[in-house]
């Protein structure tokens, strides 16, 4: 019998580690940054701000098995809200898609077909550019989410607390980055 147990503890232990090392592959990157800050690209056209407003690249790699479909979030964690600031979320990404490209959510029809954009904490169903207050850097963290199921059946007035709730349940594995920004 201790064998028995040992045996399904030892099974149990590499599967864990095993797929603990899977998610650990799964990452993000954007080559929107210069010197690993945002570009001005990136930065918005509001708020005292003189950006493009264009949103960056991100691309990922070695999703977890059994991904079905991603979520793509740019949120920035120093917002002077209490509750930081949703800048870009995008659902329902297919399952074979591995970046959007500059610019996808900054013009109507650049993201891949089945993709949704939500609206972002301005009310805006696209990117919001960066922009910090004056002197201050605030971190940008990108995030792809890699998701069990092909849609998260959104309604079209979505709210970015509505996203998070229905990425977490139907999560395989998160990879994230942080981008400083600052003027």
């Amino acid at each position: 019998m201790k064998t028995a147990a040992c045996t399904l503890c030892l099974l149990f232990g590499l599967t864990a580690a095993a797929s603990q090392a899977r998610a650990a592959d799964f990452t993000v990157t954007t080559d929107s940054q210069a010197n690993g800050r945002l570009t001005n690209a990136q930065y918005g056209a509001s708020f005292g701000c003189h950006g493009n407003n264009l949103s960056p690249r991100v691309a990922w790699q070695n999703a977890p098995a059994g991904t079905k479909s991603f979520v793509v979030t740019i949120f920035d964690q120093d917002a002077p809200t209490g509750s930081g600031w949703w800048h870009w979320i995008v659902g329902d990404i297919p399952a074979n898609v591995t970046e959007l490209p500059t610019g996808a959510g900054s013009v109507k029809g650049n993201l891949p077909a089945g993709a949704k954009a939500i609206r972002n904490d301005a009310g805006q169903i696209e990117y919001l550019g960066v922009c910090p207050p004056a002197g201050e850097t605030h971190h940008y963290r990108i995030t792809v989410s890699a998701l069990r199921v092909d849609k998260l059946d959104l309604p079209d007035g979505a709210t970015p607390a509505m996203v998070g709730y229905l990425t977490h349940i139907n999560s395989l594995g998160n990879a994230t980055i942080t981008a400083p920004g600052s003027r």
